[in-house]
């Protein structure tokens, strides 16, 4: 592959008439100068593009986009519906320029999705998945938010279950994320706080105690896993980051004693800006949204950016998400526009969504640059993303595994 211009996201530069050598599925190696090989050897002319390694998204949801008649599609859709909706997002994902995302919380179909796509049935970035995410009763997780006490008696036989996602004190929630485990999880995603995209009507109050979250952070740490933790308010926050979760999702409220906990126990900020500010403009559109959720979104939604803002210059550990799927799938890269308006350089945007991502999620060895012995995970666009970050928006080349399958 001959690299007109290459983003070494190690060093923070952009290198010149670079050469990647791929065998299989593998990066064999980076060399100056471009390289033909042998006469058996197939060439990529990427002459014209800036070359990058795949992006990752740590915050994703595959299974669901925002529309309309979203609420109503919880209650007439099948779960092959769900599949085959989830397939194609992920299609678009990977077509994006996405090689790898972080799908944090569905039905379940997405562990699924995720076998597929490992399976070549499908096409679709690498995948690691929560399964069904957790909260306490009344939380952002509670299916049953919003119904009747009579509708949910019909539906749960009672009220909703562990593997609805729904676990309180610490037996439950060990139980819970055993669960999850057994399905065939890679990650636990709690909810600390309520949400935006729910029925309560309030997402900013704490909603587990500090030695519930720490019981999920040890049991899933017992099963080789780590908690990602949505969290819109203060108290649910800090009190999330002193249980050694890995990551805040949202932050919307996070004070200065929130970036200063994430500083200490080097907890990583997943600021979705993109869905906050595309809720608040989906609330603007007449019964977009039910009410509560309307208001919630006009409130909270826009504030963001300006965390994320002082979060980055804080020097709070920053990887990319975005909520996919709370706005259109395919449109992730707009989060890096939102990052460097509020102050973060492009070179440290793409970083965020490279090596600061791989590290998240524990796959460095594999993913996160284009480097010897990893993935052959790339992608290349016109142009320079380092003075214009918002050409990612038009991904022009993507391999995943060694394979091209956009060009």
């Amino acid at each position: 592959m001959q690299c007109g211009h290459l983003i070494d996201v190690n060093s923070g530069k952009t290198l010149s008439e670079m050469t990647v050598i791929i065998n299989g599925n593998k990066i064999e190696d980076v060399v100056k100068g471009y390289q033909s090989g042998s006469a058996s050897d197939y060439v990529i002319n990427l002459k014209d593009k800036t070359v990058l390694p795949g992006l990752i998204d740590c915050h994703v949801h595959l299974e669901s986009q925002t529309s309309k008649d979203a609420f109503r599609e919880e209650f007439t859709s099948s779960e092959a519906d769900v599949a085959f909706r989830a397939a194609k997002y992920a299609k678009t994902t990977l077509m994006a320029g996405f090689t790898t995302v972080r799908d944090c919380g569905g039905s379940g179909v997405n562990i699924s999705l995720r076998n597929a796509v490992n399976a070549g049935i499908t096409v679709g970035p690498h995948i690691y998945t929560a399964g069904t995410a957790i909260s306490a009763t009344g939380g952002h997780m509670d299916p049953s938010n919003g119904l009747s006490f009579d509708l949910v008696e019909k539906i749960y036989h009672g009220l909703p279950k562990l593997e609805d996602g729904v676990a309180d004190g610490d037996d439950e929630i060990r139980k819970a994320v055993r669960i999850q485990f057994k399905r065939g999880a890679d990650l636990i995603k709690i909810a600390s706080t309520g949400g935006v995209l729910d029925l309560s009507k309030d997402g900013a109050g704490a909603q587990y105690t500090e030695e519930e979250i720490r019981t999920f952070v040890q049991t899933a740490k017992e099963y080789g896993m780590k908690v990602a933790c949505h969290a819109h308010g203060t108290e649910g926050i800090n009190r999330a980051i002193r249980a050694g979760v890995s990551s805040i999702e949202h932050g919307t409220f996070m004070d200065d004693e929130g970036m200063q906990l994430a500083k200490q126990y080097g907890t990583y900020y997943i600021p979705t800006i993109i869905a906050g500010k595309s809720v608040a403009d989906s609330a603007k559109i007449k019964d977009y949204y039910p009410p509560v959720i309307a208001k919630k979104a006009s409130e909270i939604g826009p504030m963001i950016q300006n965390t994320f803002a002082k979060a980055y210059k804080a020097g709070v550990k920053i990887a990319f998400g975005t909520d996919a799927g709370v706005y259109a799938h395919g449109k992730n890269a707009k989060e890096f526009v939102y990052m460097t308006a509020a102050g973060m350089p492009p070179m440290e945007a793409i970083q965020a969504a490279t090596k600061n991502a791989a590290d998240l999620l524990g796959i460095t060895a594999i993913a996160g640059s284009i480097d010897k012995g990893k993935t052959a995970d790339i992608i290349a666009v016109n142009g320079d993303p380092i003075k214009n970050i918002s050409i990612l928006q038009n991904v022009t080349f993507v391999m995943k595994d060694g394979q091209t399958v956009k060009q």
